[in-house]
């Protein structure tokens, strides 16, 4: 193959999908956090002044939803009338019913929530850029431009930002598949009216390119050849759940790999993890990433698929492009010995039952720095009283690198 292009991009916290990301992921964390086994599917749509929440819950916690939902929204940046949909006056309607008898009946026996196919990636395009992270180039750098937007604008360094924004990078590859330049930065923003006029355009545009795109892209991807696009159709003042209905789970390839890789077609947000849409991907890419890590391979794509009320994984499946040092067939033998890949196993390896979800809904889901998070996990009636510490993105730490090359090895031993 000849050189090619390959684009991915990114939406901001304050893009309207995102936002119904983000309130789902909310929800679901303020009732995690008071009981660990709920079991939640919460949706949620945003228009101008509004905010509608829908779904399943079971649960034993107490949560002020219309709370939750406006605190959410302060976090975003939408604290201004002007913008039509703020947290002050946002209208919250709720309709959350029980989950049906019969799904839960197969979950209860340590089953899979649903049927379906998921699907992890990883490789080492972004090891010199950010190591361990073991992610596609365009992707990450996408990200990196909307979380450097939200920067900007919440310490003031660019004034008159506003939430909702995007990003789309274009890498030019060549014929082994390595990223070799950026040709194309797409950043869109929503702004203030101080930037309407066609003076105001050409300022945000500079300030946009020194102060967003140019930090991002850093020494090693910056060049002056690069093709910027800012706002190219001009204003963006009329923006966020205002100018676009937003619902949950409408970025699935933003919340993945941003089209590298395939995608199971699952949403991830307003979903606890009984959900195999959600841990199932989560332990895809925790299994790809460590084979990448630990040198089996420099791409590994990992599916998983699951039936309903069933605990073991139908198939597990792994393509490594080309780039495994080691037969892939030993490969997958050593992930089956290595990785617990039922419901539970995922969820207590992983350790998924805790509020650790809400900052999984902006700037993707993948790539991100293991940490740790403190929550109140006190009820509505007695908040700020019970803080606890949870561990998040444990489906990003490569601590199995060691167990797979011994198995591996072992595999081939046996052999």
């Amino acid at each position: 193959m000849s050189k090619y292009f390959f684009t991915s991009e990114s939406v901001s916290m304050g893009h309207p999908d995102k936002v119904a990301d983000q309130i789902s992921d909310a929800i679901l964390d303020a009732m995690l956090a008071q009981d660990p086994l709920s079991r939640v599917a919460c949706e949620t749509m945003v228009s101008t002044g509004m905010a509608v929440i829908a779904g399943e819950v079971t649960t034993k916690a107490y949560v002020e939803i219309a709370d939750v939902v406006r605190n959410t929204i302060e976090r975003i940046g939408y604290t201004d009338g002007e913008m039509r949909f703020d947290n002050h006056s946002c209208a919250v309607l709720v309709s959350l019913k029980q989950q049906s008898p019969d799904i839960a009946m197969g979950v209860d026996s340590e089953g899979a929530g649903d049927q379906g196919l998921m699907f992890g990636f990883a490789c080492r395009e972004t090891e010199e850029l950010e190591p361990g992270t073991y992610m596609p180039v365009p992707i990450y750098l996408a990200h990196r431009l909307v979380e450097k937007q939200a920067e900007v604008r919440e310490s003031g360094a660019v004034h008159g930002l506003r939430p909702d924004a995007k990003s789309q990078v274009t890498f030019e590859y060549n014929d082994r598949n390595e990223p070799i330049r950026v040709d194309t930065v797409v950043l869109s923003t929503q702004h203030a009216p101080q930037y309407s006029s066609k003076t105001g355009q050409e300022e945000l545009r500079t300030l946009v390119r020194e102060h967003i795109i140019k930090p991002t892209l850093g020494d090693r991807w910056w060049n002056d050849k690069i093709k910027i696009h800012v706002n190219p159709t001009g204003n963006f003042e009329i923006g966020g759940p205002h100018g676009d209905v937003g619902l949950t789970g409408r970025k699935i390839i933003v919340d993945t790999y941003g089209g590298r890789g395939r995608h199971g077609g699952g949403a991830f947000s307003g979903k606890d993890p009984t959900k195999v849409d959600r841990s199932a991907t989560y332990m895809a890419r925790y299994i790809a990433k460590n084979i990448v890590a630990a040198e089996l391979a420099d791409v590994c794509e990992v599916q998983l698929s699951y039936a309903i009320g069933v605990a073991e994984p139908t198939s597990v499946h792994l393509d490594c492009q080309g780039t495994n040092r080691v037969d892939q067939d030993r490969i997958a033998e050593a992930v089956r010995e290595i990785f617990q890949l039922t419901p539970r196993g995922i969820i207590e390896s992983l350790k998924l039952r805790a509020p650790i979800y809400t900052q999984t809904a902006y700037h993707g889901h993948f790539g991100r720095v293991p940490g740790t998070v403190t929550v109140d996990t006190s009820d509505a009636l007695t908040k700020g009283t019970s803080p606890k510490t949870f561990e998040t993105f444990a489906w990003e730490k490569t601590d199995k690198v060691e167990a797979l090359r011994n198995a591996v090895a072992h595999v081939s031993a046996a052999v």
